[in-house]
């Protein structure tokens, strides 16, 4: 007699109270270092990365090694506590490579330590922080889009957060190579970004070395699971930034009269942000299905990473629209900081695939005919 299948298990959406304490650690640091005034000052002098805020979030806290196993040096957490990091770093837009070297160079070697060896090695070396590494691919590469130079020669453009890498984890059809990012004959060369608080750059290799990783199989695979998590987590960030604008703009909007009324009042500004909030709900919704699929190793991981980013990346430019839009005047300033947020939230839209190649993604897993 064949046994029942068993439901599958009901995703947990909810905050437990270890990531609540987590978020108020991080929200703390990053108020103390990482205010509006100070990223605004400090995207405004080409100098976005503060080593000291990397230090504190990554070492500090451990923020840097949650999804790291402690047998491997890491804290032995989940991608739940990881989102929670992100969320709070999209609140904040603080410049800090979290997402490209603690998600997803982190899950690229995490598939590849097993057995020891320098991908062991290196990953330990992330988790305490000292080091950060990034995935040398285009930043708006999908989970299932990766593509690999022939050799250690060759160029990879738009690489987010190469400039502030230790180590650069490059996919070659010889398989996954770890180059460091002072070696000869490489050369990261920094781009314009439309997003000052996650700097892109160019990655030229000519004749450089680097420490074999995996075998082209393994590095495939590996490079999809970076990306994977990469994706889904983002929709935590995406959730930030929607987050912040919302609570700024309703709180602005309290605070701002006209013809001896606060325009918060005004009935049509009211359904505007209500129906905002009622789309910033549902992408927490979305975003923590993610962190939960991907923490508990679900099989339905990649369908509920593609759903979190089909609607978080639309959900976070709508918001930064709306806040910007809302502030009138002020809104349109340099001085204010809802121009990062936008920024953030318009380059976050394409990165780790387009909200498109998502709902394609969708389509393909759930077998109904793409949009």
């Amino acid at each position: 007699m064949t046994a029942p299948a068993q439901p599958p298990a009901t995703p947990d959406l909810l905050y437990s109270r270890d990531e609540e304490d987590l978020r108020s650690a991080v929200r703390a640091l990053l108020a103390d270092r990482a205010d509006a005034p100070t990223v605004i000052a400090a995207t405004e002098a080409d100098t976005p990365y503060d080593p000291r805020l990397w230090e504190a979030l990554a070492t500090g806290i451990g923020a840097a090694g949650l999804l790291v196993p402690e047998k491997l040096g890491g804290q032995g957490a989940s991608h739940r506590e990881a989102a929670v990091v992100l969320e709070e770093l999209g609140r904040s837009v603080a410049p800090a490579p979290y997402l490209t070297s603690s998600v997803v160079a982190t899950e690229t070697l995490l598939a590849l330590a097993g057995d020891g060896g320098p991908a062991a090695a290196l990953l330990g070396e992330l988790a305490s922080g000292t080091r950060t590494a990034v995935l040398a691919v285009p930043f708006a590469t999908p989970p299932t889009g990766a593509a690999a130079l022939a050799t250690l020669d060759g160029t990879v453009r738009g690489i987010a957060d190469a400039a502030a890498a230790d180590v650069l984890l490059v996919p070659t059809a010889e398989g996954l190579y770890a180059v460091e990012a002072t070696a000869p004959g490489a050369a990261v060369t920094p781009l314009v970004p439309l997003d000052l608080t996650r700097p892109l750059a160019a990655l030229t290799l000519s004749g450089a070395t680097g420490t074999p990783l995996a075998t082209p199989e393994a590095s495939a695979t590996a490079v999809r699971r970076g990306l994977l998590a990469g994706a889904g987590l983002l929709a935590s960030e995406q959730l930030g930034i929607a987050e912040w604008c919302l609570t700024e703009t309703v709180r602005y909007t309290r605070e701002r009269h006209q013809f001896n009324r606060p325009v918060g009042s005004f009935q049509a500004l009211k359904h505007r942000m209500a129906q905002l909030w009622l789309e910033v709900v549902s992408a927490r919704a979305a975003a923590r299905n993610a962190a939960d699929a991907l923490a508990t190793g679900s099989p339905d991981a990649p369908l509920a990473v593609a759903v979190a980013q089909a609607y978080c990346s639309g959900v976070a430019v709508h918001a930064a629209e709306e806040c910007v839009q809302l502030h009138g005047g002020i809104g349109m300033t340099w001085e204010h900081p809802a121009h990062l947020y936008l920024k953030r939230a318009k380059a976050d839209s394409i990165a780790y695939g387009s909200a498109g190649s998502h709902r394609e993604a969708v389509a393909e897993l759930v077998e109904l005919p793409a949009p």
